[in-house]
């Protein structure tokens, strides 16, 4: 399974801002839309083009443009929303598709309670958006619902990533890419209060219950 992680500086730079436990909700919105714009641009690389012609300003001009159906973008409720303005920005056509998961807490196994997704996943190429890869259950649960939809194209997208959750996506979904901005040591028990959703800021992840 592909891992990439994306070692830009402005990357860098707005995770460090991002870590920050004194950010403010309003600050963390930002830089996590941001750094979900810079992982796109990276993602998308290897998509595939057409030859067309179009009328330019001075006549006739040979151009690339994205071939077949478009992306689709699938956040993970709540905290994938976040990032999602910062994928739009880049690809406005993306056609949006809402993926909901919470952890039972008794079996600790991810509880699908809210799915929309758009028109003939079968041709396009799903994006999943999520702060945070932690244990991988809900990533994994989402890659599920997106496979039984038809959806042979998916990658990842995430700002941290754990070992433990790269793992487990590896062994159910080797066929997954995934673009994270940093892969932390480890998984800890520590819950933090962060400014969007429960989402570890700190150098190693927290597990979390939406995680």
């Amino acid at each position: 399974m592909p891992v990439h992680v994306v070692n830009h500086p402005l990357i860098k730079h707005k995770l460090a801002l991002a870590r920050d436990r004194h950010i403010s909700t309003k600050e963390f919105r930002e830089l996590a839309s941001e750094i979900a714009t810079l992982l796109t641009y990276e993602a998308t690389k290897d998509l595939e083009t057409e030859k067309e012609t179009i009328q330019g300003w001075a006549g006739p001009v040979p151009v690339e443009k994205i071939k077949g159906k478009k992306i689709t973008v699938v956040p993970i409720l709540r905290a994938g929303l976040g990032m999602m303005p910062g994928v739009l920005n880049l690809i406005p056509s993306a056609r949006v598709s809402i993926v909901g998961l919470y952890r039972n807490e008794e079996t600790l196994d991810p509880v699908r309670y809210y799915v929309k997704l758009t028109k003939s996943m079968e041709e396009r190429i799903s994006l999943i958006l999520d702060p945070m890869l932690a244990t991988g259950g809900s990533v994994v649960a989402a890659i599920d619902l997106l496979k039984q939809s038809g959806c042979r194209h998916i990658k990842g997208i995430f700002m941290v990533a754990a070992p433990e959750g790269i793992a487990r996506v590896e062994k159910t979904h080797p066929d997954v890419s995934i673009y994270v901005a940093a892969v932390d040591e480890k998984l800890n028990d520590v819950v933090i209060s962060c400014p969007v959703w429960a989402m570890p800021a700190t150098r190693s992840l927290a597990r979390s219950k939406n995680h």
